[in-house]
């Protein structure tokens, strides 16, 4: 049975102080009311080790944002997955949109990444999802077929197996907009029917598949209710332990 899952994704922000203390703070609140699914914060490369001394990491997970699509070498500025798993990480979020867009990485480059993110046995948090364009003139199923086919289908189906995707409309990331919960059921069962085409049906209902589209207190609920909707992977409201509080409680 797959998991629900909600995955802070903590961007460029908070001071090692402040991400630590928030973590702590998260942390408690998950010890003094139980989660009914895995919850998950992906902080900067510079908190992890101090976080990771700081949580119980039974009750609350720990991830980086990012790593290199290389093992070691001469790559100046860059965190490799042998990195972030000696922190004691256990997640990693790959080809989010901002590093897509800003950074320019492809599908070659994350079929490198989750490489090698597997063979340092971490979960990668693998992100998919339309542009505004895309979403307009209709090709936003292709679109996020391809990202699936082109990034992950290189894989075994056991090696598929450890894969979170989370589906992001990028047009609703910071915008204010949001998918309604119908749109966003409809792109889940969308990709899980690409899923088990590869794969087969088991390995798909066994994938978990997160939203990824400004996901709040407010609408949580409804989006969590939806069939093929397994959890989230959440901004800005990651940021306030109320907030993502309020949206581990949506389960």
């Amino acid at each position: 049975m797959r998991k629900n899952i909600v995955a802070g994704n903590w961007k460029m922000n908070t001071t090692v102080p402040e991400g630590v203390a928030l973590a702590k703070e998260v942390n408690e609140a998950l010890k003094a009311n139980k989660a009914n699914c895995d919850v998950v914060i992906c902080v900067p490369f510079t908190h992890l080790c101090p976080v990771a001394a700081e949580i119980d990491q039974t009750v609350l997970g720990l991830g980086a944002e990012n790593c290199a699509d290389h093992k070691s070498g001469a790559y100046t500025g860059e965190v490799s997955a042998p990195m972030v798993a000696s922190t004691g990480a256990k997640y990693v979020i790959l080809g989010h949109s901002e590093r897509r867009q800003y950074y320019g990485e492809t599908s070659e480059t994350l079929r490198e990444k989750v490489a090698l993110a597997l063979e340092n046995g971490l979960k990668p948090i693998f992100c998919i999802g339309e542009v505004l364009e895309e979403r307009e003139n209709g090709t936003y199923n292709d679109v996020v077929r391809r990202q699936v086919e082109e990034g992950l289908f290189n894989l075994s189906a056991e090696d598929f197996g450890k894969i979170i995707l989370a589906y992001e409309p990028v047009w609703a990331i910071g915008t204010g907009k949001t998918a309604t919960a119908d749109q966003a059921e409809d792109m889940h069962a969308f990709i899980r029917g690409v899923i088990a085409e590869k794969y087969g049906k088991e390995v798909a209902d066994n994938t978990s598949i997160l939203y990824g589209g400004s996901c709040k207190p407010s609408n949580a609920a409804e989006l969590f209710a939806k069939p093929d909707v397994d959890g989230g992977l959440i901004g800005g409201a990651s940021l306030k332990c109320a907030d993502f509080m309020g949206i581990v409680s949506a389960f």
